[in-house]
């Protein structure tokens, strides 16, 4: 039986209005987010919502191996974790995060910047391209796919089997609804904030932290759920 994975929970005092499950960005784009994520959390709890951040298999605490993870396994982790909340549920995805909300079941969806699995796999290798390069190793995407397809493959510090490599490649954002989907910027459908999976290292913006807050409970609203 799979041990289950560590799940961050920070609960309002009372009867929770509704939970959020925030779905992290996938590999090395989690860590940058993580801390703003996590005050997001806390000003949502202020405001009387139960917040959840799981683990997926292979990633933070697990004791998954990542090589043995793969969109399918988290994609059903995700599900699992959902099944066990009780009241409404709003689940809030960022960028890949977006690619494995979908068979989870919740009264709405909320998603920040989501990306495509293509996308995400294509700046994964060309990361490991440019880090061969600084070595003196001759790479290419071309190579890596090749080699991709018959062992597992070390990117940005994430050893991904073929599976998870080859579901990565042709992975899409399905529908689910009712949906709201977020950019950062300026108007109807856009946040403050700055896309902190770009940065080198972790960090943390808190108004961007409070700007997801208030996106979502609004959402809520508009939903019928608080």
């Amino acid at each position: 039986m799979p041990t289950p994975e560590h799940i961050l929970r920070i609960t309002p005092t009372g009867t929770p209005r509704a939970t959020i499950l925030f779905v992290p960005p996938l590999f090395d784009e989690a860590n940058r987010t993580r801390r703003t994520l996590v005050l997001a959390m806390r000003t949502l709890a202020a405001d009387g919502f139960a917040t959840l951040l799981p683990d997926l298999p292979g990633q933070n605490e697990s004791l998954v191996p990542l090589e043995q993870a793969d969109l399918a396994s988290w994609q059903n982790a995700l599900a699992d974790a959902a099944a066990t909340i009780d009241g409404p549920l709003i689940i809030a995805s960022l960028r890949g995060g977006a690619l494995i909300d979908h068979h989870a079941k919740a009264a709405a969806w909320w998603r920040l910047a989501p990306a495509g699995g293509a996308a995400l796999l294509r700046t994964l290798m060309r990361a490991r391209v440019a880090a061969d390069r600084e070595s003196g190793v001759t790479s290419s995407l071309d190579s890596l796919q090749t080699e991709a397809a018959t062992a597992p493959l070390l990117l940005a510090g994430n050893k991904l089997s073929p599976v998870m490599i080859a579901q990565l490649g042709s992975a899409e954002i399905q529908p689910v609804a009712p949906l709201r989907t977020v950019t950062l910027g300026s108007g109807a459908d856009a946040i403050v904030g700055t896309p902190l999976w770009l940065r080198a290292e972790p960090g943390e913006y808190a108004a961007m932290a409070k700007a997801i807050a208030a996106d979502i409970t609004a959402w809520s609203t508009t939903c019928g759920i608080s």
